[in-house]
């Protein structure tokens, strides 16, 4: 969109500066000032000047943005108004109360016409050069008029309840969330939510676009913000939490052999965009060795013998981490080609694997189905993710089977919908790897039986960017996006694969393998512990 840069140097450095800290944040406020009025709704921008609706003195004042000064106002022809537009000539303003939306002349004062609202709670409105837009905060829904009838041309979903304020750039729709305390990047043909920024204040009800800045109203704070869409990052960083964390794995030998040979791999986690290791990491017992495999993961050998029936041991490892929720900014029509993709990363990332067999006929015709004659990678990448989560829902049923077999099954754990959009995305050519993570449940003195695992696919001009196709499938627009392009605070990934280790196999974060004299009941368990370190 208009406002966004993002450099081939800051790409580059995305790809190759894994502990890079981001010194922008899109959506940053750079002046406010305040309301002329105590219950600011509607905001608008002419060209030259802000209009700003109050629905408590009913008025449309004329603001210049430099000084944030009233130059003149108007009375609202809607006795509570809500949004405002303008298309160019006159105002559009939308009445909250009575469900209409008017056709106001800013110079004279009249109004020209009117139409009916589409919906039963209109809150922001706004137009895109030949139509309106109006967005509902009870229905979820953004609403496509025509400026003459008013007759519905699309109807998209909002990004979250309490839809409120609506801007449009020339591409993007902007939608603020009184709920979240966001604003949402929004794909008007069907709703996508491309980035999410940090609204300035707790219910900014209206936005407005100046062909550069994002000016938004607060109804909380009775202010008036100008927020800067410049990236000159590739990717923010905020939340810090500083958490011990021990994988732990645990073997019993009930007998009444003896198991003689014990091999335990742990994936070793290094430092990333979301997260910091803090000091050494420590082991008990002490590993052999240290290997690297094909896909340059790191893993540490552990090697037992003799496992006597009734024996128990425990290998463990331990961290001291730093993890930050972790944002990258996508402009789908930045993003580079398919032959702007590094022979390297083609020729390693694109390859078949028998969890993924991309040359599946069913693979194939799923893919066609899913893109048809699509050639923008991120938008491959999206239709793919909608189309898997459109086919699967999640269920363990114990096993990892191939991708086919779980499109074909219509369901599957994380580790298969990441095989299943590997190996689709690989097919359309777009190259992808998984991620492994031990991951912080609920209160952050936790365990984690789990684990989680999803894919990150390249991006020309980007790099490799999350796209979590399980914790991706939602319905609603806004939490999709959260899967996309973000990684919360709460994932330490130690894992980095693009298919089968001569390690740790097909699993992450750890792989055990054992030889044993005659029958053996071996009882084998891995957590991962969580404890939040005290600040001095």
């Amino acid at each position: 969109m208009k406002g966004f840069k993002l450099s081939l140097m800051a790409s580059f450095f995305l790809v190759l500066l894994s502990s890079f800290i981001a010194i922008a944040t899109p959506g940053k406020v750079l002046a406010s000032f305040p309301s002329p009025s105590s219950c600011p709704t509607g905001l608008a921008f002419d060209g030259r000047y802000l209009w700003l609706a109050d629905h408590r003195t009913a008025h449309l004042y004329k603001i210049d943005p430099a000084t944030g000064k009233v130059v003149a106002d108007v009375v609202s022809p809607a006795f509570m108004p809500a949004g405002l537009a303008f298309d160019g000539k006159c105002l559009w303003v939308l009445d909250m109360e009575g469900g209409d939306i008017f056709r106001l002349d800013p110079k004279t004062g009249m109004t020209l016409s009117s139409l009916s609202a589409p919906c039963r709670s209109p809150k922001g409105i706004t137009f895109d050069g030949k139509y309106l837009w109006v967005v509902d905060d009870r229905e979820d829904k953004i609403y496509q008029l025509d400026t003459g009838d008013g007759t519905i041309i699309n109807t998209i979903p909002a990004p979250y309840s309490y839809g409120y304020g609506l801007s449009y750039d020339g591409r993007y729709l902007f939608v603020s969330d009184r709920g979240r305390d966001k604003i949402y990047v929004v794909y008007p043909r069907d709703g996508s939510v491309l980035m999410v920024l940090p609204a300035p204040g707790p219910f900014v009800s209206e936005l407005a676009y100046d062909g550069k800045y994002l000016w938004c109203v607060d109804y909380q704070t009775d202010r008036i913000y100008k927020l800067d869409l410049t990236i000159d990052a590739p990717y923010v960083r905020s939340n810090p939490k500083e958490e011990e964390v021990e994988l732990l794995s645990v073997f019993r030998n009930y007998g009444p052999g003896t198991v003689t040979e014990l091999d335990v791999y742990f994936a070793v986690p290094k430092n990333l965009p979301n997260q910091e290791i803090i000091g050494e990491i420590t082991y008990s017992p002490k590993p052999v060795e240290f290997l690297t495999d094909q896909w340059g993961q790191k893993v540490a050998h552990f090697k037992l013998t003799n496992l006597k029936p009734g024996s128990s041991l425990n290998i463990s490892m331990k961290a001291k981490v730093r993890m930050y929720d972790t944002r990258w900014f996508i402009d789908p029509d930045k993003v580079g080609s398919l032959d702007e993709i590094p022979a390297e990363i083609k020729e390693k990332y694109l390859a078949d694997g028998d969890k993924l067999q991309i040359n599946s006929h069913y693979i194939k015709k799923c893919v066609r189905e899913a893109i048809g004659n699509e050639k923008n990678p991120y938008w491959i990448a999206r239709r793919i993710m909608d189309y898997i989560d459109s086919k699967l829902h999640y269920e363990m049923v114990g096993g990892w089977d191939t991708a086919p077999t779980v499109l074909k099954r219509g369901s599957g754990s994380c580790s298969e919908y990441s095989f299943v959009y590997i190996s689709m995305l690989r097919s359309a050519g777009i190259p992808a790897r998984y991620c492994g993570a031990i991951v912080v449940r609920g209160e952050d003195a936790s365990i984690d039986t789990s684990f989680h695992r999803w894919v990150e696919l390249y991006l020309p001009r980007y790099g490799w960017v999350r796209f979590d196709a399980q914790a991706g499938d939602q319905a609603i627009p806004a939490n999709k996006a959260e899967a996309i392009a973000h990684m919360p605070n709460r994932y330490l990934i130690t894992t980095i694969g693009g298919g089968g280790s001569q390690y740790l196999a097909w699993s992450y974060n750890y792989n055990v393998a054992l030889k044993a004299k005659g029958p053996c009941k071996v009882y084998s368990q891995q957590f991962g512990l969580w404890s939040p370190l005290r600040k001095k």
